[in-house]
């Protein structure tokens, strides 16, 4: 009878082993089915579009793929659309900005964001909750109503302004509005948490050990943090530049309000295309080449950086 029992038991544990593996699978498998409904598929209805070409109707964009009365299936691919993109050097120059912006951007966002992440952690623990509850709390307002205050803080009758030539500082307002540092300053405000959370994250992980190890072998404090620290946070450092750099690039609120008509960035040059020129295959052509050019590097970088830490 016990040999029954246990036999009865291993059959039992054997099958809920099973059953958990295939909801162990099914989790896993969740992530990728969203990223295919959600990602790739409008991706690949971007794509299709890019090759197609521009007309008056609805779509705005004659079919690449098509059955025609007598049961032919024809294929129309335009490649007019990306050699535009060569050819014409408004693009080029939208391009060339979009990166030097958000280059800036996220160099200033690590300054910063180091700078903070590292106060935080060097903190009583008691107030580290309530540091990174302040960092947090800007996103609890609309990111559009963060945007129009910088307006009324930049605008030649703004704060700044008023309180600069009440203390007679300066006779006349300044132009802090309509241009590219103003710009600047939006994604830096908006997305420096993006950039102290992982840094801070990397450095709570790091073994106090090695920097007791460092003190005692002689090390100054500025060559530990050098040697030490700022290696070991490399993977928060990296995590947060992409996380600053790739939606700095694409940015379109931020430059359409803080930038003026003459800064130009790959969003406001999108969404001219779509909803000004309705030229939407130009728009996609533009999307999907941003898309080659500026996410996918990150992504083998990232790849790349994780074979690093793996040993592989």
């Amino acid at each position: 009878m016990f040999k029954s029992f246990v036999t009865t038991w291993q059959q039992n544990q054997s099958r809920l082993e099973t059953l958990y593996a295939g909801r162990h699978k099914l989790v896993l498998l969740l992530p990728y089915v969203w990223l295919l409904i959600f990602f790739f598929v409008p991706f690949l209805i971007i794509l299709k579009i890019s090759f197609s070409k521009a007309t008056i109707g609805i779509p705005p964009f004659m079919p690449v793929f098509e059955w025609l009365q007598d049961y032919q299936f024809r294929i129309s691919l335009h490649l007019s659309n990306y050699k535009s993109l060569i050819d014409d050097s408004f693009y080029l120059s939208t391009f060339m900005s979009s990166l030097w912006m958000a280059s800036l951007s996220t160099f200033i966002c690590l300054l910063l964001g180091y700078m903070m992440a590292y106060g935080i952690i060097r903190s009583k623990p008691r107030l580290r909750m309530i540091f990174l509850l302040l960092i947090i709390l800007p996103f609890w307002t609309s990111f559009l109503i963060r945007v129009y205050a910088w307006m009324s803080l930049l605008s030649a009758q703004g704060i700044i302004n008023s309180m600069l030539m009440h203390i007679g500082f300066i006779a006349e307002p300044l132009a802090l509005l309509d241009n590219r540092y103003a710009v600047c300053i939006g994604i830096v405000y908006c997305y420096l948490p993006f950039m102290v959370l992982p840094i801070y994250a990397a450095l709570e992980k790091i073994d106090q050990s090695y920097i007791e190890a460092a003190f005692d072998l002689g090390c100054t404090p500025w060559g530990t943090f050098w040697r030490i620290t700022v290696p070991l946070t490399m993977p928060g450092i990296a995590a947060g530049c992409i996380l600053v750099f790739v939606p700095s690039v694409g940015e379109f609120v931020i430059p359409e309000l803080l930038g003026g008509p003459d800064t130009l960035m790959i969003g406001r040059a999108l969404w001219c295309e779509f909803f000004n020129n309705r030229d939407w295959p130009q728009a996609s052509a533009l999307a999907v080449s941003m898309v080659f050019i500026f996410v996918l590097p990150i992504m083998f970088f990232q790849w790349q950086q994780q074979k690093i830490e793996k040993g592989l």
